[in-house]
């Protein structure tokens, strides 16, 4: 999303405002000629086209002489992926993981958990490799003072002598492009109906006319969606330019999508459904990276584009004195490495020059070009060439040329490539001025740098420098940090990982299902074409929420509400695919299976209403006849979690998979914050779950149930004296001073009596207490003209506190599986819930907050928590919730540059102990004092903050956000650590995200079928997957025809980084960790494996001698893909 400038900018602010454009012809075009319509210019000119031209003209003179020495602006920036090297096996030998039987008791403390002491070296030894240029050091150096550059803002003179191409001549690549949005301004179908389809259709005609012309294109949401609806001559010609080099498909996603928000789940869904769908139809394979767009670079973006066998990127936004510094240092082009990656992972270009007030070298057309001014115009364009290139390491340039949707019109085409050819046939028939310009793609470009700087050759990785780090916070004027949109529109956020975790629970739970469909010969009567052409669907709608205006929350309130009803729809969907593949699953006796959609057999247990509201949960209706209740278990651990369903009756009896009773707890169902419903009654009770298995449970009605009730303390201002309640016990009292306590083995935690919020922790092991103050806070926005909007963050100072004048309802629970502590302020009803269990749930606190801010005027919620830890003004959080990235809080920087997107979890530290807040969604975060960390929850903005979008944020909705607090001991630190580039979360705390981000899905049997008999417990592994092994999906990959299933499938996996130095108490964990090998036939339990082989990331290459697989073998970080066959 480029910017659409409003009329009323100054020239001068638009022209600052250029160093995030992307392509500088269009931003003048854009800027300060696209208001043709505007009553005071009508008129002035005779009409038409020339009209325009002329008045584009007079701008352009008085632009170019008013600024005759400054370059124009921009950069592109590049990024080189160096080609991966192969790690050489570190240990010859397997080691096979504990085969692990399923006890129905819990896990007994000593046996569990075995880490192998070699997988501890790796967090260890990470990170001490020195990198050329590491972005914390960077921001170190920079003063981020902003000093004026006169008339070009951010920028400086460039001089250069005649002679300096003699030897060598300066190469330039106009490489011209159109960057169409999937969702905006407009919805994606309004774009493509009113100018992509128009775009591409004229893409084909007009790259027809001349064999010297390029253009490429990225989306491919958009590209699918028009190949769809073109005629076979059509298609033949795109094929004809795509292997002609004239047409290129750059990266080749579903979307360019932000990076951010995102989950590296999503980014690589969005590659793959990009990618399968372009092997299937052109028969092509992207090799470069184009993002162009987003606000900020992640490094993981970087990786993910290296693993599916790409070796360049191009970025563009980066914070303006960063690139500014980047000019002055020539470190515009570099490799960038992986903080934890001793290898070179990829080259990076910057392009262009931090640009100003503009004097612009790509925007001489459409100035008609004749034999009169083509040497002038040659010269000039010539001149700013030059001086760009002076900002680089070689003699090869590249010009973008081009913007948001540009060249929907033929005369545009026509005015852009025949204005450029004759300037390139001047300057090329000139030997004297050794330069050589032409149209190219990204991949010409490419290949001439790497030519020009012999990077095929072992000495290359020198001549570029080497970075490390990220691309966050975006600034890219004065102090406006684009830190607002890490957290706008964080119902969306959330509803983005509600849709994956159900993508990824259906695609295995599909995968497997298929197997046994073809087995049992049931083929014919599973809907296994339906179901697939729905999976492809919300795989497709996730993607489109990975766009850089969608998960971002910076898009129109309609679009808004088209990308939520379609990741509601694909939600719906799901459950569907879900249960049906459930279905055939649990079955005992296959050859019974029947699929009849009247008389469904399975469904879930809560419903959402619409696309934007709440889920709640269905009420299951016992009898003296079993329910079943289904519980899926996503992940490729054993699990013991507290699973909560909704039933219509407290005289419940619960019996395990192997039928014997199981304890359970009752809590009432509230109607507000004191009034008990005695329409249903929550049940609580801890399910044991094989990984990715399913357990099944029963539900009864019977006359003296031995289930356990909560308990209730309400404090409230005035209590009321209230007839007791039938069932619970429930004591009203009024807020005091006295504090309320929560506790389970492991930890005890103090609440004020007057807020209900928490104020301390004493960890068990080491009987040590802890300060952690929970508390709200409000940001409010400046006085003066730019506020804050979607995009930015621009506060009054900082956060005032959430005041509160009678002292909220406290609603206290306790009981044998969980207690909780509820509090009702006007604003959010927050809960700290304990599990009473032991493993993994008991071990950090379960945190919800649910935020209703619709009745505000400009203000930010956040929550922060201060502790006693010594953090020093570092904190660290994920990126994608692929790795850890060191944070500093600066005071240089204003208070918004030092806020941080977090995608899974973020911490603060010091040598004793470690504060991870893990998140179920995507917000932005902070550690603004020492021992803080603070989240902003929800935004409400009254206006538009100047970046084209025209709105402020004004559609809040009943907010969910759901996080886990976890404290953990640190031991064996040492001081040289604390300041590595790198760090890594414990096994501990992957396995909580894990938890948190996929929680088990529970299905219950209609009530009246009569129910076939099932098995108890479906078990598709043989055991746990080590500790450290993530299967981040098992995708069944399409067929060569129509939107349908083939026998293959996708396995990813991903081992992760864990760092050891934490206290190894009994954690719980039923897996144990194998140097990152498994033995492929003893994954499976009654799956065959027939074949498995390497391929990359996205599925795009596998090696020529794809061979089978009979261990796999990972380095920590690494992220694989297999293709495999089930039997």
């Amino acid at each position: 999303m480029a910017m659409k400038l409003s009329r009323q900018f100054t020239v001068f602010g638009s022209a600052v405002f250029c160093v995030v454009i992307f392509s500088l012809y269009l931003m003048l075009d854009r800027g300060h000629f696209d208001h043709p319509k505007s009553p005071r210019r009508e008129g002035t000119f005779p009409k038409g086209q020339l009209s325009m031209l002329q008045e584009k003209i007079d701008h352009l003179e008085r632009l170019l002489a008013e600024n005759n020495e400054i370059i124009s602006n921009i950069r592109d920036s590049v990024i080189n992926l160096s080609e991966s090297v192969k790690d050489g096996q570190k240990n010859p030998e397997a080691i096979n993981f504990s085969q692990g039987s399923l006890s129905e008791l819990f896990p007994s403390a000593s046996a569990l958990f075995a880490v192998d002491s070699e997988d501890c070296l790796f967090a260890s030894k990470s990170g001490s490799h020195g990198s050329g240029v590491q972005m914390l050091d960077v921001y170190d150096i920079l003063p981020f003072d902003n000093p004026d550059g006169g008339v070009w803002k951010q920028g400086f003179d460039i001089t250069y002598s005649e002679n300096e191409w003699d030897s060598e001549p300066l190469q330039v690549f106009v490489v011209p492009h159109s960057h169409n949005d999937p969702g905006w301004l407009k919805t994606f179908d309004d774009y493509f109906r009113d100018q992509t389809q128009h775009i591409l259709n004229n893409m084909v005609i007009k790259l027809q006319e001349d064999n010297r012309r390029k253009f490429m294109w990225s989306e491919i949401s958009y590209f699918s969606k028009w190949w769809e609806g073109i005629d076979s001559q059509k298609r033949d010609a795109v094929k004809r330019l795509l292997k002609d080099g004239q047409f290129e498909i750059v990266t080749g996603g579903w979307v360019m999508p932000d990076e951010a928000s995102p989950h590296y789940f999503a980014l690589i869904d969005q590659l793959i459904e990009g990618h399968q769908w372009l092997e299937k139809n052109l028969g092509v394979k992207p090799k470069s990276g184009w993002a162009i767009d987003p606000f900020g670079h992640s490094p993981t973006m970087a990786y993910l584009l290296k693993r599916t066998g790409f070796s360049n990127m191009l970025i563009q936004r980066v914070h303006y004195s960063v690139k500014k510094y980047f000019a002055t240092q020539k470190t515009l082009e570099f490799f960038w490495r992986q903080n934890w990656d001793p290898k070179l992972c990829c080259q990076f270009d910057f392009k262009r020059l931090p640009g100003g007030r503009v004097s612009c070298p790509w925007r001489v057309p459409p100035e008609a070009i004749h034999a009169g001014n083509v040497q002038h115009r040659a010269w000039i364009i010539l001149d700013q060439y030059r001086k760009k290139s002076k900002l680089f390491r070689t003699k090869v340039l590249l010009a973008p040329l081009g913007d948001d949707f540009r060249y929907s019109e033929s005369s545009e085409w026509d005015q852009q490539y025949q204005n450029y050819q004759k300037l390139f046939d001047y300057m090329n028939s000139h030997p004297e001025w050794h330069v050589k310009a032409q149209f190219g793609t990204l991949s010409d470009y490419f290949e001439a740098l790497r030519k020009e700087s012999n990077l095929g050759e072992k000495s290359s990785n020198s001549f570029f420098p080497v970075l490390s780090g990220d691309f966050f916070t975006y600034a890219d004027r004065d102090h406006h940090y684009w830190s607002g949109y890490f957290t706008s529109r964080p119902f969306y956020k959330r509803l983005d990982r509600v849709l994956e975790s159900y993508l990824r629970a259906a695609e295995i739970l599909y995968s497997l299902a298929l197997v046994q469909a073809s087995k049992y010969e049931k083929m014919s009567v599973f809907p296994s074409v339906d179901n697939y052409k729905l999976l492809t669907e919300a795989r497709r709608n996730l993607g489109l929420f990975q766009h850089h205006d969608a998960i971002t929350g910076t898009s129109k309130d309609w679009v808004v509400v088209d990308y939520g009803t379609r990741l509601f729809h694909s939600i719906m969907n799901l459950k569907k695919v879900i249960t049906d593949s459930a279905h055939i699953l649990i079955l005992k006796d296959k050859s019974a299976y029947n699929y009849d959609t009247s008389t469904l057999f399975l469904k879930m247990d809560d419903i959402q209403s619409g696309q934007d509201s709440l889920p709640h949960k269905t009420v299951i209706k016992l009898t003296s006849q079993p329910r079943y209740l289904l519980i899926y278990n996503p992940m490729e651990q054993e699990r013991f979690s507290v699973v909560s369903v909704s039933v219509n009756s407290p005289r419940v009896k619960l019996l395990s998979p192997l039928g014997k009773p199981v304890t359970v707890q009752i809590n009432a169902v509230w109607n507000g914050a004191t009034t008990v419903s005695h329409e249903a009654y929550q049940i609580s009770f801890v399910a044991h779950l094989p990984p990715l298995g399913l357990g099944v449970y029963q539900l009864l009605e019977v006359q003296s149930s031995e289930a356990v009730l909560a308990d209730y303390n309400i404090y409230m201002r005035k209590s009321r004296q209230e007839k007791p309640d039938k069932l619970f016990k429930i004591k009203e009292m009024e807020n005091s001073v006295d504090n309320i306590i929560l506790e389970n083995s492991y930890m005890k935690l103090w609440f004020s009596g007057m807020s209900g919020l928490l104020e301390k922790i004493r960890t068990k092991e080491d009987g040590k207490n802890h300060q952690m103050k929970v508390e709200f806070a409000w940001y409010g926005t400046t006085s003066n003209r730019d506020k804050s909007g979607a995009y930015l963050f621009l506060p009054d100072g900082d956060a005032k506190p959430y005041i509160f004048t009678d002292p909220p309802t406290i609603r206290v629970a306790h009981g044998s599986i969980f207690s909780e502590v509820l509090c009702f302020f006007n604003h959010v009803t927050h809960s700290m819930r304990l599990y009473k269990v032991q493993g993994l749930e008991g071990q950090s606190v379960e945190v919800s907050n649910i935020v209703d801010i619709r009745g505000e005027y400009n203000r930010e919620l956040a929550m922060r928590i201060s502790s006693d830890i010594n953090s020093e003004n570092k904190f660290y959080t994920d990126l994608n919730g692929y790795q850890i990235q060191p944070r500093l809080t600066m005071s240089k920087l204003p208070l918004q540059a030092n806020i941080y997107p977090m995608t899974t979890m973020a911490y603060i530290q010091d040598a004793g102990v470690r504060l991870t807040l893990h998140s179920a969604q995507s917000l932005g975060v902070a550690s603004l004092k020492n021992g803080q960390l603070e989240v902003i929850m929800d935004r409400r903005l009254m206006q538009d903050d100047n970046r084209g979008l025209g709105q402020g944020v004004q559609d809040n909705k009943i907010t969910a956000n759901a996080f886990r607090l976890l404290l953990e001991r640190r031991h064996g630190t040492d001081v040289n650590q604390e300041k590595a580039s790198v760090s890594f979360p414990s096994l501990l705390s992957h396995m909580t995200s894990s938890f948190l981000n996929h929680p088990i899905i529970p299905m219950t049997t209609y009530a009246d079928s009569g129910v076939p008999e099932m098995l108890n417990t479906f078990s598709p592994l043989m055991s746990s997957m080590p500790c450290d092994m993530h299967m981040v999906n098992l995708r069944t990959i399409q067929s060569k025809v129509d939107i349908e299933p083939s026998d293959e499938a996708a396995l990813i996996l991903h081992r992760k980084g864990f760092d050891c130095r934490f206290s190894n108490r009994d954690m719980g964990l039923l897996c144990s960790t194998t140097q990152g090998k498994i033995k492929v036939h003893k994954l499976f339990n009654n799956f065959k494996v027939e074949s498995l082989t390497h391929t990359s990331l996205s599925l795009m290459h596998s090696p020529p001698d794809a061979r089978n697989v009979s261990e796999i073998s990972m380095s920590s970080m690494e992220i694989n893909t297999f293709r495999i066959r089930l039997r």
